[in-house]
């Protein structure tokens, strides 16, 4: 089921996405080209680094706005740190450092590291038991000549942008999926998004400031923000997700007085299979959004963890399955254009994480916005988190730039794509048989691993006699009764103080429990709803 196409929406951007021509983007055969002219990465312990080392230069492209009038006091607080300022001079050959406290590797009691590891495009458990490939990192290696990246770099201390070879890979794949239109876009790791989230509030907001996004969002989002003094306001949303002219009204209309704030400046997204709705945006909603952020000089954050499980359109219980795409060049073009590659502004900052399509357990994701918004953002590294864990990145060095490379990881993507599919048409086939139509509604995802049920809670016997959220309860201790746990609309409401639901909601997810499991626990959830509006 396609999404509705986007809403028209009577608002002028201060300037036009489509206005600016660019040059071919960078393709996945043309990273090896481009290595070979920059010659061997060289980046020993705590080595200074920055996308400006790796990603195209383009004199044509506009450079990003400027956001001083939106960073926080906090922010502004912030310079660089004395001692990891002082590496850029590590590199200078033949330098004893007698500066920074940095460990010898010697007294690190991990010589060496071994994973097995799939052989694209050979991706399931079973091949990879039998072919898989052996893949070890060693302390010394660089220095013995067998790589650019080892453990005693890895285990070391590093930089607040992350370590350099894998800032590389990342960097290049966000110039490869997004080819950002403006001159200086960065990229800086971070340690998974819900952190890069923490510290993006810490840097453009004030205690007492609104945050819009979704009417029902990311709870940790909510959560995380909450204890900083910032209040999220929700926007209405369709299937489709955020809805432009709902925006652009309750930021045209806001009055600083009534609402005890100033007028807001940020927005909170996930574009793609939005948590908790799985509503994804479409190309020319993103336009309207973009266009909306113009005229009332929004700072858009795009949290994107589930873009790449982007699936095969919905076509039915019964209908064949579609083919996979026949190429990476194939999948790239069925993506939906990302924030990043329409942002002309520099007003964009995109969170991508490994979290969904490698593992969470390594805590490791990246930020891509303006130069000056990155600057900022490894400011605040260099006094917390510092950056993500040495051993976290070296694996993921070696699993994805070493071994897979940019192919071999666009291939993965694309076996994610097909089983996501699979699960999601899984969960949506148990829905169709258990769920009682009349009551139970839905609208196939088309990202994400989510499934939005809306319940008529009007049909309900104790309708007029309930709130809702007790309805909502009454079902939900109901099917874990049953045996099945499914969350709750209510827990994922934007605003948390005098929210009144209108509606009655719960969430599926069809990411982890096998097919079997997700029948059965949709089966339960049946009985449930059924014995509470007693049919």
């Amino acid at each position: 089921m396609a999404p509705p196409s986007a809403i028209g929406i009577d608002v002028e951007g201060v300037r036009d996405t489509e206005g600016i021509v660019l040059p071919d983007p960078l393709t996945v055969n043309g990273v090896s080209a481009r290595r070979a002219k920059a010659g061997k990465l060289i980046a020993g312990t705590a080595a200074y680094t920055s996308s400006d080392f790796f990603k195209h230069y383009d004199a044509s492209k506009p450079k990003a706005r400027r956001w001083d009038h939106y960073l926080s006091l906090e922010s502004k607080s912030r310079i660089p740190s004395s001692l990891k300022g002082a590496a850029r001079h590590l590199k200078k050959p033949g330098i004893i450092s007698l500066g920074g406290g940095l460990p010898c590797a010697e007294y690190f009691p991990i010589e060496e590291l071994n994973m097995k590891i799939p052989k694209p495009p050979h991706f399931t458990e079973e091949e990879t038991s039998k072919s898989g490939q052996i893949v070890r990192a060693g302390k010394y290696d660089v220095s013995e000549g067998h790589g650019i990246y080892d453990l005693s770099i890895a285990l070391n201390y590093g930089q607040g942008s992350g370590s350099a070879q894998l800032l590389r890979f990342v960097t290049e794949h966000t110039e490869i999926v997004c080819h950002p239109p403006y001159q200086d876009w960065h990229c800086a790791l971070s340690v998974g998004s819900t952190s890069a989230l923490e510290q993006t509030y810490r840097m453009f907001c004030e205690r007492g400031d609104y945050v819009l996004s979704e009417e029902y969002t990311f709870a940790s989002a909510v959560e995380t923000a909450a204890p900083l003094g910032v209040k999220f306001l929700g926007v209405k949303i369709d299937n489709e997700g955020l809805l432009p002219e709902a925006l652009d009204e309750l930021l045209s209309n806001w009055d600083v007085q009534s609402r005890g704030a100033r007028k807001p400046f940020i927005l909170y997204t996930v574009p793609s299979g939005q948590n908790p709705t799985g509503a994804t945006q479409g190309t020319e909603r993103r336009k309207a959004i973009y266009k909306v952020a113009q005229k009332h000089d929004l700072y858009i954050i795009e949290d994107e963890p589930y873009y790449f499980l982007q699936m095969q359109p919905y076509t039915g219980t019964d209908a064949p399955n579609i083919p996979p795409p026949r190429s990476n060049e194939e999948f790239l073009k069925a993506l939906i254009p990302t924030y990043l590659s329409m942002d002309i502004d520099g007003r964009v900052m995109r969170m991508d994480s490994f979290s969904k399509v490698i593992a969470p357990g390594t805590r490791v994701g990246w930020i891509t916005a303006s130069e000056q918004v990155v600057e900022r953002f490894i400011r605040h590294n260099e006094c917390s988190n510092q950056n993500p864990s040495g051993i976290s990145q070296l694996l993921l060095y070696k699993l994805l730039d070493e071994n897979w490379g940019h192919d071999g990881y666009l291939q993965w993507l694309i076996n994610l794509r097909m089983q996501y599919t699979k699960r999601r048409d899984s969960l949506l086939a148990a829905c169709e048989k258990y769920l009682p139509s009349e009551i139970v509604s839905w609208n196939p995802p088309a990202a994400g691993m989510f499934l939005w049920l809306k319940l008529d809670w009007h049909k309900h016997p104790h309708a007029n006699t309930k709130k809702i959220v007790e309805l909502e309860e009454e079902i939900f201790l109901a099917a874990v009764d049953r045996g099945v746990l499914i969350s709750r609309g209510s827990w994922f409401t934007a605003e948390r103080v005098g929210f009144e639901a209108t509606d009655l909601f719960f969430r599926a997810t069809f990411a982890a429990a096998s097919s079997e499991k997700m029948t059965e626990a949709i089966e339960r959830f049946g009985v449930a709803v059924r014995e509470s509006f007693e049919l």
